[in-house]
């Protein structure tokens, strides 16, 4: 028998072969062996400023090779879902906290079969039981639905446990990692004795500009890993509620109101014409000077067809009325086509409220055709973006939707696309 404790760096490689997402993650992540710990933990090294996996190699030697992958995804996952810095709750880590974040990784799809339940426990605990992972619809979650976050889950446990005098804090949060023995399972105890497998307690020891450091170079970490992923199309297990969740989060922001004045600016053009009064800076007294004047004449094409959401026209309208102190606007309401009675100017310093006047389907080209008529020097069209692509525009055009239409938009093009966060 080899009696060699059980070295992760060694085997991690191994173990994520099929997982290639955790994989990137994982180059990241400190491991270090201790005793110190009855299972493993995941925390931020104060000293490094950056997450370390934390495992007591005789735990984790005992695992099967699916419970060993199994704890590794658990762990990441706590960072991921940014369980140990942003999310943990103020007042530290109590049980049903443990539970609570532990029931939303055990419940993700990928997560089926990684980790020790009774049907198939893990070695034996300090505590004298086996390891078992908290499930959703498993005992005693069976009531319990999968793929809730850690908050909705707080929330059932405390419902679970209101009158029952457990009060969510049997046991500090510290020994989550004796396996199921974080409570004092006694009589009444509806969740009986149940608490998290690992380690939550060291979520608490770093706080600051720590955590922050450390949060910062995971992201960069994260957004390679889904980036690298997304190329190759292959995330190994993860799920596509997870990869959706992560892909949004590692999005670069976008103050899509900083853009609109940005773009209304650069399409300002300058009227220069001789004056008397003014010098000139070459040639003073002896040629006039240059008075310059600019100005925007940019057309708004509101797209009013019923897909187009009124708390859209509401946002988009909110800043219009701020930017109307910098450019005065051609208003051009449209759906199949431009209802040209409904077209307005909106002038400096005007105020106006949002209103709907059509609600048909949806055609780019008559908006587009009466900006290039009209002569505008920049077009911004308000839209869900579910139609055609139109004609080319005359002068820079803009696209205004939502994020889930920006993300998923009927045509491509290389004009700027901005979602509104409305």
């Amino acid at each position: 028998m080899d009696d060699t404790p059980f070295n992760l760096n060694h085997n991690t490689a191994k173990l994520l072969m099929s997982e290639p997402f955790f994989a990137a993650i994982s180059r990241c992540i400190d491991k270090t062996a201790t005793t110190a710990i009855p299972t493993a933990a995941i925390c931020v090294n104060p000293d490094r400023q950056q997450f370390e996996l934390i495992y007591n190699p005789a735990f984790m030697g005992a695992l099967k090779e699916e419970h060993q992958l199994g704890v590794l995804m658990h762990e990441f996952y706590h960072v991921i879902l940014e369980h140990v810095t942003r999310r943990k709750p103020e007042g530290g880590i109590q049980r049903l906290d443990n539970i609570a974040m532990d029931l939303a990784i055990n419940g993700l799809p990928e997560m089926c079969g990684k980790l020790p339940t009774v049907s198939d426990p893990g070695p034996m605990m300090a505590s004298g039981k086996p390891m078992m992972a908290c499930l959703p619809g498993h005992a005693p979650f069976e009531e319990l639905p999968t793929g809730e976050s850690y908050e909705w889950y707080l929330h059932a446990l405390k419902d679970m446990t209101e009158g029952s005098g457990d009060g969510g804090d049997g046991g500090d949060g510290g020994d989550g990692g004796d396996g199921g023995d974080g409570g004092d399972g006694g009589d009444g105890d509806p969740l009986d004795g149940a608490d998290s497998f690992d380690d939550h307690d060291k979520f608490g020891e770093s706080t600051g500009t720590c955590n922050q450091i450390a949060e910062q170079r995971l992201l960069k970490a994260v957004k390679k890993a889904a980036e690298e992923a997304e190329k190759a199309g292959n995330w190994g297990s993860v799920s596509s509620s997870v990869r959706r969740s992560i892909m949004a989060r590692i999005q670069t922001k976008v103050d899509w109101r900083k853009v609109l004045r940005y773009f209304i600016k650069t399409s300002q053009r300058a009227d220069r014409r001789s004056t008397p009064r003014r010098l000139n800076r070459r040639f003073p007294k002896i040629h006039p000077g240059k008075r310059v004047r600019r100005h925007a004449k940019i057309a708004i094409s509101i797209d009013q067809s019923g897909s187009v959401s009124d708390q859209m026209l509401a946002a988009f309208f909110s800043e219009l009325n701020e930017l109307a102190g910098i450019a005065e606007f051609t208003v051009i309401p449209f759906d199949t086509k431009v209802a040209e009675a409904e077209v307005y100017v909106w002038k400096k310093g005007q105020t106006r409220a949002w209103n709907r006047v059509m609600c048909g389907g949806t055609d780019f080209n008559p908006p587009t055709k009466y900006v290039n008529e009209n002569k505008f020097d920049g077009h911004i069209v308000l839209t869900d973006m579910c139609a055609p692509k139109p004609i080319p525009s005359a002068c820079q055009r803009m696209w205004m939707t939502t994020k889930a239409y920006a993300d998923r938009p009927y045509f491509k093009t290389r004009e700027r696309v901005i979602a509104i966060d409305c």
